[in-house]
């Protein structure tokens, strides 16, 4: 690359990752094996860099991705440009144009290269002005409503309902009734991965006032009945709503001319009624219903036909034996299923979970090595491994995956907790109390941080403001035990020894733990209560498990209390 900025047009009439896309392709061409080690991300976000891929199907596709799914997209991409950077020997500047004008997807990649990239040797200039490219617009809705269904199948909603709205403001139902239904339910389905169920709710409403084709009425039936019981708010969701239109769907279905269209229709829409059976806690009704739908399709499939819908309906089944609490059963469909539908990360998420729960922690460390490099960098897969890691004493690269998480999304509490206990342990107090802080920013009151907080304050002498900050943790979570123990320590140091007795009646209260009991008793020592304390190292000593340091120290104490109630 030359010194002169390279300028890339990044406006939305572009579609998505314009001006972004080349740019990254333009270092995939100079970097081949770099880029093979970021195909995912690279062949979504560039489609022409895979030469095996196929378009993307006009009419909706099996499974969407969803919408969080750009964000994991975005670190993966900016990974690929950091690592590039590294390699150069001078400085390079690299323009973007028309930046405010582009679409949410070049946005949200462009704030995330702009981190990452800070400390290299790459610059990125930002324009909301420079020359534009010419767009090559085909106006024809055959067009539009192929640009329309790639958008959904990649998982790009804000360029999506966009396209729709185009399309939708050129035909009408009385005109071009079919046009206008793929372009007002690719809206739809555009609006709900947005979280805006509501909007999609009134679009199959008015298509419902526009028109009673069987065929779009009962689609629509399907449609609405799955806002109701998925992705609509909570307080709005309606189980009975769903059922009902599930019923309306199946009837319609039950009216197609075309037998097997008929048998495939019925079946996916019955799994919506399995869903609801599940959920209701009635999973031996939704086994029957989904394993009466496999022999259906199975029936009236050729073999090797469709293998995502039988995939799918195996999926369903694998979460309805675990309902049952038949984990072999649900292993076994879970291997099925990724046999014949290999590149879902979905699954291997789950069936890491059947392995994390069964014992077999390095075969769900691999799933979820799977499920990343597929996702691609999904950040429940990093915390999940994250976990199994820590569990497995490997902290470093626990520390990594959880990194990557908060890199991904750093509102991910969780993450943001294990990480900050993780630096607590190591004695990094500087990083554990900016990660503190960095999460109460996003969540004020949140008592897991507020704890963690309070105890690096106290270890650093502040006592008033760790006995705050450990308050505030217990009016939030009442039965967090690592408050009431911490902030007993910081009222016994403060010299409040009752009041240290206090906080550790809740905790012994609440854990059968030895450290709160061990506590406690040091804490009834210095108000010479000598055998209430004796009565808590006895029952410290009594718990499994006791690593040698505490099993010493509580016997130390002990022997100290008999010797106070034998003077």
């Amino acid at each position: 690359m030359t010194e002169e900025p390279d300028a890339y047009d990044c406006h939305r009439d572009h579609g998505p990752y314009a001006g972004i896309a080349d740019f990254l392709g333009r270092i995939a061409a100079d970097r081949p094996r770099l880029a093979s080690r970021h195909e995912v991300e690279l062949h979504a976000i560039a489609p022409w860099l895979d030469q095996t891929a196929r378009p993307a199907a006009e009419e909706e596709p099996i499974r969407f991705h969803p919408a969080r799914r750009t964000a994991c997209l975005a670190y993966g991409a900016a990974e690929f440009a950091a690592a590039w950077a590294d390699t150069l020997r001078q400085p390079v500047k690299v323009r973007f144009d028309h930046v405010a004008d582009a679409d949410e997807t070049t946005r949200e990649l462009l704030d995330v290269l702009i981190r990452r990239l800070a400390a290299s040797p790459v610059r990125l200039d930002l324009h909301d002005g420079g020359p534009r490219e010419p767009v090559a617009a085909d106006p024809a809705p055959e067009a539009i409503r192929a640009a329309l269904g790639d958008s959904l199948a990649r998982g790009f909603y804000h360029h999506a309902a966009r396209v729709a709205r185009r399309g939708r403001a050129m035909v009408t139902p009385d005109g071009d009734l079919r046009h206008w239904w793929a372009f007002t339910t690719g809206l739809a389905t555009a609006l709900a991965a947005l979280d805006r169920a509501a909007e999609a709710l009134d679009l199959y409403n008015e298509a419902r006032a526009a028109t009673d084709d069987p065929k779009i009425t009962m689609s629509a039936a399907y449609t609405t009945a799955m806002l109701y019981a998925r992705h609509l708010p909570a307080e709005d969701q309606d189980q009975a709503q769903a059922r009902h239109w599930l019923e309306q769907a199946i009837h319609l279905a039950s009216g197609l001319d075309n037998p097997r269209q008929r048998v495939l229709s019925t079946v996916f829409y019955e799994q919506g009624v399995a869903l609801l059976d599940s959920k209701a806690g009635e999973p031996a009704r939704a086994l029957r219903l989904v394993d009466d739908g496999l022999a259906r399709l199975t029936a009236v499939l050729a073999p090797g036909e469709r293998p995502q819908d039988l995939a799918r309906l195996r999926h369903n089944r694998a979460q309805v034996h675990l309902a049952l609490g038949d984990q072999a059963q649900a292993l076994a469909d879970l291997d099925t299923v990724i046999a014949h539908d290999p590149g879902n990360c979905e699954y291997y998420v789950d069936r890491a979970a059947l392995h994390r729960a069964a014992g077999r922690s390095q075969a769900a460390i691999r799933d979820y090595g799977t499920a990343i490099r597929l996702g691609p960098h999904l950040p429940e897969a990093y915390y999940n491994r994250a976990v199994l890691q820590q569990e497995r004493g490997r902290s470093e690269a626990a520390r990594d995956d959880l990194e990557r998480v908060l890199a991904i999304d750093p509102g991910h509490l969780d993450a943001r907790i294990a990480l900050v206990n993780l630096q607590v342990e190591r004695g990094a107090l500087d990083a554990a109390e900016a990660g503190a802080r960095a999460g109460l920013a996003l969540a004020p009151e949140e008592p897991a941080l507020l704890c963690t907080l309070g105890l690096i304050r106290s270890e650093r002498g502040s006592l008033a403001e760790a006995d705050e900050l450990l308050t505030r943790a217990l009016v939030g979570d009442p039965e967090l035990v690592e408050a009431w123990t911490n902030r007993a320590a910081v009222r016994f140091e403060r010299g409040d020894a009752a009041a240290a007795v206090a906080d550790l009646d809740r905790a012994v209260a609440l854990s059968a733990a030895p450290v709160p009991r061990y506590n406690r008793g040091t804490a009834l020592m210095r108000l010479e209560r000598w055998d209430e304390a004796a009565r808590d190292f006895t029952e410290a000593l009594a718990q499994p498990g006791l690593d040698r340091p505490l099993r010493r120290d509580l016997r130390a104490a002990l022997a100290r209390c008999r010797r106070a109630m034998a003077g």
